[in-house]
């Protein structure tokens, strides 16, 4: 599709800044580390995680939309032999899209090793808008073959591929934002969307709680599938964020990385 990558990359900068400005003028929770050192990790690691799936799309050559442009051209996948409107094949497509990844989301918390390149997102110390991007380019690649493999199964409209992904990158910063929403929005708001408050359960320290609220956009998936916690049990305000054994050293580049392969 034609400034595809243009319009994402522009809706993604916009968002992220105006979550950001949210979150430094009214902050939802007091910030444990400073901002600047666990910023550079962060942007570091999605700056290294671009560089490899470009390096993918070299390779294989077709990253999911480039796959969604093909299955149209080659008539493959379930949707190519269905004759229903392009409003319709969108629809399904987000709703299809937005369901795998909250399954993706739960197995990398049930297979062990899945779960240890998982936990570099879940070792940040703090939760913003930064940690919706920090994820260990080995989980990002992986992401990314389930999701191509699945657009070839599907055989879904382009159009619906982009929104998914504008979608999923918009709706991961929001609810990973160190913001605080007025209750009675929080609570309009989560009867289908994951907000803030409903994902910060998901980076409890306390295992039951992080095994829980997998969505990243729409939050009926968890509601259905009995995986939904309301609240911490804590509290928002003293729950501990990250993991059992946390420390500082997850906002070092370095260390992040090489946490997967650490016994810890």
């Amino acid at each position: 599709m034609e400034h595809e990558a243009l319009i994402r990359l522009g809706v993604f900068l916009g968002l992220f800044a105006l979550f950001a400005l949210i979150e430094s003028a009214a902050p939802r929770r007091r910030r444990l580390q400073p901002r600047t050192q666990r910023w550079f990790t962060n942007w570091a690691i999605v700056v290294i995680d671009t560089l490899l799936l470009r390096a993918l799309a070299i390779a294989m050559p077709l990253l999911a939309v480039g796959a969604a442009i093909d299955t149209q051209a080659q008539g493959f996948g379930l949707f190519n032999l269905i004759n229903m409107p392009l409003w319709l094949a969108v629809i399904l497509t987000v709703l299809i899209f937005d369901f795998a990844i909250w399954a993706q989301h739960l197995f990398t918390h049930k297979i062990p090793i899945l779960w240890r390149f998982h936990r570099v997102h879940h070792a940040d110390r703090d939760i913003d808008v930064t940690t919706a991007i920090r994820f260990h380019p080995v989980e990002i690649a992986f992401s990314m073959l389930l999701k191509i493999g699945l657009v070839y199964l599907l055989g879904p409209p382009a159009l619906g591929i982009v929104l998914f992904e504008i979608i999923l990158n918009g709706t991961a910063m929001f609810n990973h934002a160190n913001i605080r929403l007025p209750l009675p929005i929080d609570t309009a708001l989560r009867r289908f969307l994951v907000t803030p408050d409903m994902h910060r359960v998901h980076h409890s320290d306390l295992r039951e709680e992080h095994d829980s609220n997998y969505g990243f956009a729409l939050s009926i998936w968890d509601k259905i599938f009995g995986t939904y916690i309301a609240q911490p049990g804590k509290g928002h305000d003293d729950m501990t964020i990250g993991l059992r054994w946390q420390d500082d050293r997850p906002s070092k580049l370095g260390w992040s990385l090489w946490l997967p392969f650490r016994k810890l």
